[in-house]
């Protein structure tokens, strides 16, 4: 059997030390702050550096793969440099050590950076450094390569020793990294699972929601959204794990008194059901980054006050997640009479981990990243002039109503369907004022009749939940194009003028092209 090439060897000596040292820092963040692990700090490192251009694209793209392919891609990046400080630790091993601190510091600077972040969170870095300048300084002396000091250390040992020790010495350390890393994992999870508790019930419940369209017609999109298919955005690469023991949740800046809330406080307080419909601001048009829940809280307007508002002079909620995360929501639209909440329900179950547990802000009628806050821990009364909150600093738009639109749900584009009975059906949406009708047009590209035909509306559950519709479309063999349009209560038309999701919401008409056959 021939021994190792020294390059190969080398460079697996680079890259199992920074595998290693990455799974023990994992470890060590899981018994910490888990967003402080290496890949994941310097993964939210990119997200806050990375051009609002780009983190469009990758929303509209990538879909909720975007988290892991950005993870993948840190952690390949980390490893091929780790790989290459190993090739230059077999000559110059000072040198190759100096690349792979490098590379550390890097991930401890990216996990000290963070809003709320403090001491502790430099611990992973730590064990990664101490892990992985061992576990190259073994398996380079393994290898064959030069020692601390530049000395050849294995002129006396015979080549078969020396394969084999590099051997069992990679295998062991990839199979103990695997350990380390999956134990963290683990213990992650274990930390995001729910707190047993019991949700106050509201005051007045509302009626059970009726039977939406989806079961006569199943391609529509259910009339209300399971938790577990609930659309998500954020810039976490780990959902923070929040004791509700141990939350408060404090209502500050221009009030008469600072108040601080306990969960049990919270929830004794007046409890409403609501149901609202959430959008993000990154839907295209046609896109699917909304959904609609029954939302148990406490009427924003109720919080306030506990701590006085009727005499301030701030124009915007700054609202803090437990990580630091600000977003901002402009105050005379959080209190103009919407239903604006603080939830901490969610489809008679509490609020999921990745949907802000224990508590969340929701603000409807506006995009999420204006008034909709996961992890809530704060809420302070200022000025735009004084504070910018995250998106705000990324020159998104500070009052962001939801447009009015519509999609089509069936049929896909590009389908070819059988000719004969369908049926063409979708969702549509206009908060605050609700949905006044639906209209699809049918263009076979022939010149045919393109007049907009009224669709038949679903189930109506308030003017700040969507509406199911759907057309009967006797279809003949050829080719169509289907659009689409809404219209709100108040008579205004869904505009076609196309607009980008930035910087305050996309905007046009969707159409989908299908083949009949």
């Amino acid at each position: 059997m021939p021994r190792p090439r020294p390059a190969l060897s080398s460079f697996v000596a680079g890259l199992l030390a920074a595998l290693g040292g990455t799974a023990a820092g994992h470890l060590v963040a899981a018994l910490t702050n888990p967003a402080s692990s290496p890949v994941l700090a310097v993964g939210t490192a990119v997200i806050n550096l990375t051009p609002t251009p780009v983190k469009v694209w990758a929303v509209r793209e990538l879909g909720s793969a975007d988290k892991p392919v950005l993870i993948g891609t840190v952690l390949v990046v980390a490893l091929l440099f780790a790989g290459v400080a190993g090739l230059v630790a077999r000559r110059r091993f000072g040198v190759g050590v100096a690349m792979l601190m490098a590379l550390v510091a890097l991930a401890g600077l990216a996990a000290l950076v963070q809003p709320a972040a403090g001491p502790l969170d430099a611990l992973p870095a730590v064990a990664t450094a101490v892990v992985g300048l061992a576990v190259l300084a073994f398996l380079t002396r393994a290898s064959g390569g030069t020692g601390t000091r530049g000395t050849r250390i294995d002129t006396e040992r015979p080549a078969g020793a020396s394969r084999r020790g590099f051997l069992v010495g990679a295998g062991a350390t990839a199979v103990l990294a695997a350990v380390v890393g999956g134990t963290g994992q683990l213990l992650i999870r274990a930390k995001e699972r729910i707190t047993d508790i019991a949700l106050p019930a509201a005051r007045k419940p509302l009626a059970a929601l009726p039977d939406g369209l989806e079961v006569t017609y199943d391609a529509i999109t259910p009339f209300v959204t399971p938790n577990a298919s609930f659309y998500r955005v954020d810039t976490n690469l780990t959902v923070p794990a929040v004791d509700v023991e141990g939350w408060t949740l404090t209502i500050d800046g221009d009030v008469e008194r600072e108040v601080t809330l306990t969960f049990d406080e919270l929830t004794t307080m007046e409890v409403v059901e609501k149901d609202i419909t959430m959008t993000c601001v990154s839907n295209e048009v046609g896109g699917n980054l909304l959904g609609s829940a029954r939302w148990l809280g406490v009427p924003l307007r109720e919080v306030l006050d506990r701590a006085g508002i009727d005499s301030t002079k701030a124009d915007q909620i700054l609202s803090t997640a437990v990580d630091g995360f600000t977003i901002s929501t402009p105050l005379d639209v959080a209190l103009d009479g919407r239903d604006s909440l603080v939830v901490f329900g969610m489809n008679g179950e509490p609020l999921p981990r990745e949907h802000g547990f224990p508590v969340r802000l929701l603000t409807p009628g506006i995009y999420g990243y204006v008034g909709s806050t996961k992890w809530l821990e704060r809420l302070t009364l200022t000025t735009y002039a004084k504070q910018e909150a995250y998106w705000t600093e990324r020159k998104w738009a500070t009052d962001a109503p939801v447009r009015l639109s519509s999609r089509i749900d069936t049929p896909k584009a590009l389908n070819n369907i059988d000719a004969g009975s369908t049926v063409i059906g979708g969702v549509a949406w206009a908060q605050p004022d609700g949905i006044g009708s639906v209209e699809v047009r049918i263009d076979d590209g022939e010149g045919g009749d393109l007049a907009w035909q009224e669709a038949k509306l679903g189930p109506d559950a308030g003017s700040v939940y969507w509406r199911q519709w759907f057309l009967p479309w006797d279809a003949t063999p050829g080719t169509y194009t289907l659009a689409v349009r809404a219209t709100n209560t108040r008579g205004e038309v869904q505009t076609a003028d196309r607009a980008t999701p930035f910087p305050a919401g996309s905007t046009g008409i969707q159409t989908v092209v299908v083949t009949v056959s």
